[in-house]
């Protein structure tokens, strides 16, 4: 049986690889982006398994209206893929407040919005999955990044959060963790400032990488995309699911790193427990 996705951001990138992908198996799609023209030639040859919606996912009220129009065109909705985002390369010095309020308004709230305007019809149907799009920087700190990974550390939490109260009314969450894939992320959607020499040896070094990284990431989007579609198949699918080899290489690191780090402070932290 045909499921039916609304996916943000399908105009280009790991969105749009998505939605072509959805497609191609077979199920049905409403397809969102800020642009509605910018998804022009999504879904040629698949008529009547395609609808598309305008979509600023910051915007309540076009949130709700994505979701109903998902239901409305299908009959219901089966799953919700936050992936819309972006994220800019500055120092915490140098990026401003309102730099970071607008990426945290889009990668965070913009999922939260979605979620909750997701969240009643799945519990009605008690069924549904909901893939929040995180990042390596959701479970470390991405170089460069300060405001992106405040953003994606934030939908870790609320993700996990979220899946617990889902779990009760037979909803599925899961969260996505891609590494570097070949979209534009790195590119011409990326606003690259190498900053001061104070902190070249860090965010100097990132933009340096993320300009030399572009076109040469190990990501297939399509193949992550298929990843993602056996992800949403599975009957007990995980809270978290890194993509790509350079994702699970450098959460391993940084798990191992905060472990030892645990037991290395560990007499200091139990320190402040009363006296027995």
């Amino acid at each position: 049986m045909a499921r039916t996705w609304l996916i943000t951001g399908c105009s280009r990138g790991f969105g749009r690889a998505l939605a072509d992908t959805v497609l191609d198996a077979g199920d049905n799609l409403l397809a969102t982006a800020r642009d509605p023209a910018m998804l022009e030639g999504l879904g040629v040859g698949k008529p009547g398994r395609i609808a598309t919606a305008p979509l600023d996912v910051t915007d309540e009220r076009q949130a709700a209206a994505a979701v109903h129009a998902a239901i409305d065109a299908f009959g219901s909705l089966d799953v919700l893929v936050n992936n819309a985002g972006y994220g800019d390369i500055g120092s915490v010095e140098d990026t401003p407040v309102a730099s970071f309020r607008r990426q945290i308004e889009t990668n965070l709230f913009g999922t939260i919005i979605m979620t909750k305007a997701a969240v009643p019809h799945m519990r009605e149907r008690r069924d549904g999955h909901i893939v929040q799009f995180s990042s390596v920087g959701g479970r470390l700190g991405a170089p460069g990044r300060a405001a992106y990974s405040a953003a994606k550390w934030g939908v870790e939490g609320f993700s996990e959060v979220l899946a617990q109260e889902m779990k009760l009314v037979g909803v599925k969450v899961s969260i996505v963790e891609p590494g570097g894939f070949r979209t534009d992320f790195a590119g011409p959607s990326t606003k690259i400032d190498g900053g001061r020499p104070e902190y070249d040896g860090v965010v100097g070094k990132a933009a340096r990488m993320q300009a030399a990284y572009h076109g040469s990431q190990p990501g297939d989007p399509h193949r992550g995309a298929a990843a993602i579609l056996k992800l949403v198949a599975m009957e007990n699918p995980p809270l978290r699911l890194p993509l790509g080899s350079d994702a699970v290489v450098a959460i391993a690191l940084s798990d191992q790193k905060r472990l030892d780090e645990l037991e290395r402070w560990r007499p200091l932290s139990i320190s402040s427990d009363f006296a027995a």
